[in-house]
């Protein structure tokens, strides 16, 4: 089984998805990694002000921070093996290191082939800077999204 690891800057929660504005890169990079997990691939995801631990347990990181700095971040490690710095895997990426087959970029969100997409993977933006996921009745929103539709 694969196991890919992130390593990124220090964010206010663990995937950065709060607040009034979210990252679009952050949204795509936890649908990729959620639907990476559901795919049977070990998935971890450390932020360094949450999990400083983790940054100087791993060799290749810890090193990476003292040659680099923060500036490095984030880092993608596939198999214990450092594959990207400095920004966050594009879906090609992962769709290679993983074994997953992309889908066609017409055929919806999810990004690869064989996942089950479901409402809770549906876009819902209220403007251009807050995106959120619509969600199931009954079910949160982690952002505060308050357009129709959302929860």
């Amino acid at each position: 089984m694969k196991t890919l690891v992130l390593y990124e800057p220090a964010m206010c929660c663990s995937t950065g998805l709060c607040g009034p504005s979210i990252d679009p890169q952050l949204l795509k990079i936890s649908l990729a990694l959620d639907e990476m997990a559901r795919h049977g691939i070990e998935v971890r995801r450390y932020n360094l002000s949450a999990h400083p631990k983790e940054f100087m347990v791993e060799p290749a990181v810890a090193e990476r921070l003292q040659s680099e700095g923060v500036n490095s971040l984030p880092l993608t490690l596939v198999d214990g093996v450092l594959v990207k710095k400095g920004a966050y895997p594009s879906p090609e990426e992962i769709a290679r290191w993983s074994g997953l087959p992309l889908r066609e970029p017409a055929s919806g969100f999810t990004l690869f082939k064989g996942s089950n997409p479901s409402a809770a993977e549906e876009v819902c933006c209220s403007d251009k800077n807050s995106c959120d996921l619509r969600c199931k009745p009954g079910s949160k929103s982690a952002s505060g999204c308050t357009a129709p539709g959302c929860c």
